[in-house]
């Protein structure tokens, strides 16, 4: 039996097969311009030697249903014979759950319709991924479904660090409050830090940090996110490829008298033309680094705050810990970055934190050590794989519903 992994966008959808029992992936794609004549589906999949081959379709492709079976129609004609076609579950990636969901939940009418008084606190994301959701449901109505949000694993934060200092009404009212994002990334990296390390994760204090294109940070206290930096919306915290992070909230205000811009706007700026495209017209770190090398100061600068942000929230999250075991890197920045892994902790030792600029430069795709010998902090580097969270997260859920726990 297989499980089917979904993460459906307003005009795309990345999706995931994978064997139930022993949670490998067999097949992996995803379709591009919904709605446009030249609708792009890149399928990849296992083959009977296992290599991995690829397929690449393009056709008009109106809306998700039919994207969804243009996708099952290729999945179909490639099926290795090694993967059942029988399907357990699908898992739908949801980014916003909000304080209503806690944990991955089995999508019936009543989630469904939680999902949607969701929207206001994500209305470029929940939508589409209600879409996704309805789709399958139709295509596939006598599979369970599960949904697992962004958000669910940062539920476990303490009001001291979920509230911001507003009227508590604003709370109260429209639920204004930080809920943190990438959750299921820095579950799965926190699961995998304790298996590496040989102990329960519930044992564990961990600072997560996933550096890519969108990132953040977490502290994680016995297994539990107890901080995050990003808050009501993934534009909070750390500096991101084209998003601001922290920044003064009278900004806005200021921009707005100064410039004439509406708040739309500013709100779009700060979205999607800052950050470190913001600073120095990228926002792709390997060009960045390689810009910077080459003398360009504004890409040395971007460099710079980037990595500043990140060794301050490093600092930030071990008084919070109290004392951390371990440092997580991942994302495509933090899994490929010597460089961004070597500024972002130099300076740390009085926090034991030391790396091994030899072990740190090595290059690898699985599980590494990276710290200096006698570094009282671990400092791991562990690839991410949200999507097999979320198919484990699936299976667990669906067999919970089943009583097979």
């Amino acid at each position: 039996m297989r499980i089917i992994v979904v993460n459906s966008g307003s005009s795309s959808i990345k999706y995931e097969s994978f064997a139930m029992d022993s949670l490998t992936s067999a097949a992996k794609g995803m379709l591009e311009r919904i709605g446009a004549k030249d609708s792009r589906l890149k399928h990849h999949w296992l083959n009977p030697s296992g290599k991995w081959e690829e397929i690449v379709e393009t056709r008009s492709v109106v809306d998700h249903r039919e994207g969804f079976s243009f996708i099952l129609e290729v999945s179909n004609r490639t099926q290795t014979g090694s993967e059942s076609p029988e399907i357990f579950g699908v898992g739908h990636r949801v980014v916003h759950g909000g304080e209503k969901f806690r944990e991955p939940a089995i999508i019936d009418a009543a989630t469904l319709g939680a999902i949607e008084k969701l929207i206001p606190l994500a209305p470029l994301h929940n939508p589409a991924n209600i879409t996704g959701i309805e789709v399958m449901r139709e295509l596939l109505p006598h599979v369970p479904q599960v949904a697992v949000f962004d958000t669910a694993f940062h539920q476990t934060m303490p009001p001291k660090a979920f509230h911001y200092a507003l009227p508590y009404d604003f709370y109260r009212s429209y639920g204004v409050r930080r809920y943190g994002f990438h959750g299921t990334s820095h579950q799965y990296v926190a699961r995998e830090a304790a298996r590496h390390l040989g102990s329960p994760v519930e044992t564990l204090n961990l600072i997560t940090l996933h550096l890519g294109n969108g990132a953040s940070a977490t502290a994680i206290e016995r297994g539990k996110s107890i901080d995050t930096s990003m808050g009501l919306t993934p534009l909070e915290g750390l500096i991101m490829g084209t998003r601001c992070g922290d920044l003064d909230p009278a900004i806005p205000f200021y921009l707005e008298r100064k410039t004439g811009k509406p708040f739309a706007e500013i709100e779009g700026v700060f979205n999607k033309e800052s950050g470190l495209k913001g600073i120095c017209g990228m926002n792709d770190m390997r060009e960045i680094q390689k810009r910077a090398d080459e003398g360009d100061g504004q890409a040395e600068l971007a460099l710079d705050i980037f990595c500043y942000r990140v060794k301050k929230y490093i600092g930030a999250y071990c008084a919070a810990l109290g004392s951390a075991d371990a440092i997580v890197f991942t994302g495509g920045i933090g899994e490929n970055s010597a460089l961004v892994r070597s500024r972002s902790c130099n300076g740390l030792s009085a926090l034991g934190i030391t790396l091994d600029e030899i072990r740190n430069s090595e290059v690898g795709g699985d599980i590494r050590e990276i710290q200096a010998q006698g570094s009282r902090v671990r400092v791991l580097v562990i690839p991410t794989d949200e999507e097999r969270e979320i198919a484990q997260q699936t299976v667990e859920t669906i067999r919970r519903l089943k009583g097979q726990d």
